[in-house]
């Protein structure tokens, strides 16, 4: 799968993730933000409710301690008021007249005030004792004194936990409400909702800790003794008396507040996300099986790419064996005819040659083929493409016709390449041949050279650092259409009619271009003509003159040298062999690499250059050069090969380099140009 394609899914299960992701880390956030804001709402409505109830209880209070110390008339939050004498005995109370004569020293409300003036004392909550019977009650007492200051008694007010409570119910209608009455001690007075008994917070636990910490007012979270459910409360002391008004509410009224608010965005954020989420899903799905139909739609195209090359791997095939049946069957006539014992002289050479001209069409169209497919052994030197196209354009008149006009715009200044110059004229007469065809003989050509700093837009090459030179071959012909622009480089397509060209013209220049480091590219008009262009890496530098090549150096004479021929095949290598030992050479041929080591190791003296084919089975040609060199002897080595593909990428390593096929003229300047260089550089050496 494509990588913008792995990124799309990707980024949709992201998405996805994110859908779900993202409403629960809000709603998270929002579930923290709204429990703490029901949090400090609850706190406010505790205090609220505490003020209530603190205003109240302190009201009652001074009330009663007011009434107490008047002896005023009853009120109805006071259920009796009674008059002790310093033994216990009640003088006088507002429940019965005449007074039962019961002791109350025992009582804690009587106790506490013998010993001195303590202010007003609130008790614990009571039982009546009989005869007495009613409600439970707390007491509010005071100290009676003598003129002297003495223990007179105490005067008591018995208070209703019930009217507490009953103001409580009043105040907390709110689900989990808690108010209470809290001695200093911890003994609860009035508790709201109502226990049916006597209920003590520990001054050692978290509610007296906390009111030693904090005496006056607090707040907590604290599991009540009372119920055992926990609550959040708040408390405040009451003015000067030792008592705590405390209202709360329960934790879990408190959460099913905060539960009942997150619910309600729930109904709504629910729905949304699984509709966003839905959606994701179904983006999802459906890009899944977009791409799914891309793959099979590229797997598809690959096929068809595939059919596409085999038919063309078919049709390279078919010209190929079209080309060199004809060529084959050229030779073959030739063959047969110099068989007959009869045939003229004339006749006789014209068909030798006819075989010569043959091979030498064979060896072309080689040529043509491996440079489409740039794997020929090019061999670079650096000219000026200039002066090449000068001399060219005056063989391209002849090769054209006197009808078409052609145009040379060449600068006077030194283009200089590093290419093959040989593969260099052959493509431009290739563009030539091409643009003579669009134009069926008539019409105006123009070869222009011109430095350029840079490739056109879209070329597959690297950029050469010192630039390119261009050197384009216009015409004036039909044109070529747009839709074939992607063809007319393949090898044996031509829109020519049959037996009027191979196709392999452009396909030379194309392979040529691509394995010289270039690029050539087209443009055209339809009905208006073409330009091809040829760009090849621009030399900076000095000017250095072509070598002569092989095929120009002058012919040889008989010499006596001893070659060492290394040819797998028996065939080739036979002929190499009575080539040389018709020219007076020594020849020794081996199958191979090996085989040849071995005879160098027994007296490399008597060998004066050795000849190896390249292409071998073990160790190639290229490879026994090289060892011939580390084990340092100074022999000369030529190469022949008619294909190798490390002589493609890598070159002939400075060897000589004699191109299959060759002839025997050829092969015989090779070594004696060889055999030549070695016998210079041995009188040139100095004696011993």
């Amino acid at each position: 799968m494509p990588t913008a394609q792995r990124n799309s899914l990707r980024l949709l299960r992201w998405m996805m993730a994110a859908a779900l992701a993202l409403p629960l880390a809000l709603f998270a956030f929002a579930s923290a933000m709204s429990r703490i804001s029901i949090n400090e709402a609850a706190d406010q409505e505790i205090q609220r409710t505490l003020d209530v109830a603190h205003e109240h209880a302190l009201k009652v209070f001074e009330t009663i301690d007011r009434s107490l110390a008047e002896v005023a008339e009853a009120l109805p939050q006071v259920k009796s008021i009674w008059v002790f004498d310093a033994n216990g005995r009640a003088l006088v109370n507002s429940l019965v007249q005449p007074v039962p004569d019961i002791d109350f020293s025992d009582r804690e409300y009587f106790r506490i005030h013998a010993p001195g003036d303590i202010g007003t004392y609130i008790g614990e909550v009571l039982t009546p004792r009989p005869p007495y019977l009613g409600s439970r009650f707390f007491s509010v007492g005071r100290r009676r004194n003598n003129e002297d200051g003495s223990f007179a008694g105490v005067i008591q007010a018995s208070v209703l936990p019930e009217y507490f409570v009953n103001f409580y119910a009043r105040i907390g209608r709110e689900p989990g409400s808690f108010l209470a009455l809290i001695r200093t001690d911890g003994a609860v007075l009035a508790h709201f909702p109502v226990v049916d008994r006597n209920v003590r917070f520990e001054p050692g636990g978290p509610l007296g800790r906390q009111i030693v910490a904090n005496p006056e007012a607090g707040a907590m979270t604290i599991q009540s003794p009372a119920d055992g459910v926990e609550r959040r409360m708040r408390y405040q002391r009451l003015a000067e008396y030792p008592i705590y008004v405390s209202a709360g509410l329960e934790t879990s009224a408190i959460q099913s507040r905060w539960m009942s608010t997150m619910a309600q965005h729930l109904i709504f954020g629910i729905p949304a996300t699984a509709l966003l989420f839905g959606l994701l899903a179904l983006a999802f799905r459906r890009t899944q099986r977009l791409q799914e139909e891309a793959n099979r739609r590229i797997e598809a195209e690959d096929a068809l790419r595939h059919g596409q090359r085999l038919e063309a791997l078919g049709q390279l095939t078919g010209g190929v064996a079209h080309d060199f049946n004809n060529l084959l069957t050229v030779i073959r006539a030739s063959v047969d005819m110099l068989r007959r014992p009869d045939l003229p002289e004339p006749r006789r050479q014209r068909y030798i040659d006819a075989i010569s001209n043959t091979v030498n069409r064979a060896a072309k169209l080689t040529n043509q083929l491996l440079a489409f497919a740039r794997r020929q052994t090019l061999k670079p030197e650096v000219f000026d493409a200039s002066q090449n196209v000068r001399t060219l354009s005056e063989m391209i008149a002849t090769l054209i016709g006197s009808r078409i006009e052609i145009t040379a715009q060449v600068p006077d200044e030194t283009c200089l390449v590093n290419a093959d110059a040989g593969q260099f004229e052959t493509a431009i007469i290739n563009m030539a041949v091409n643009a003579r065809d669009a134009m069926d003989g008539v019409g105006r050509l123009t070869i222009a050279v011109r430095p350029v700093n840079s490739l056109p837009s879209g070329a597959a090459n690297p950029p050469s650092p010192h630039g390119h030179v261009a050197v384009s071959v216009a015409d004036t012909g039909v044109g070529i259409p747009q839709d074939l622009f992607g063809r007319i480089f393949e090898p044996f397509y031509t829109t020519k009619e049959i037996g009027q060209g191979t196709g392999l013209g452009l396909s030379q220049v194309f392979g040529f271009a691509k394995q010289s480091g270039g690029e050539v590219t087209v443009t055209s008009d339809v009905g208006k003509g073409s330009t091809f262009t040829l760009y090849l890496p621009r030399v900076v530098g000095e000017h250095r003159p072509q070598s002569l090549r092989t095929e120009d150096a002058p012919s040889v004479d008989r010499t006596a040298a001893s070659v060492l021929i290394v040819e797998d095949n028996v065939e080739v290598g036979k002929f190499a062999a009575d080539t040389l030992t018709q020219l007076g050479c020594t020849c020794v041929l081996v199958e191979n690499a090996t085989h040849a080591l071995e005879e160098l190791a027994v007296d490399p003296d008597r060998f004066d250059l050795v000849f190896t084919d390249v292409v071998m089975p073990g160790m190639s040609g290229i490879e026994l050069a090289g060892e011939i060199r580390r084990q340092g002897l100074d022999l000369p080595i030529v190469l022949a090969s008619g294909y190798s593909q490390v002589l493609s990428q890598q070159g002939s390593g400075g060897f000589e380099l004699l191109q299959k096929p060759y002839s025997a003229e050829q092969l015989a300047r090779v070594l004696h140009k060889a055999a030549r260089s070695r016998r210079l550089r041995r009188d040139q050496a100095p004696a011993s």
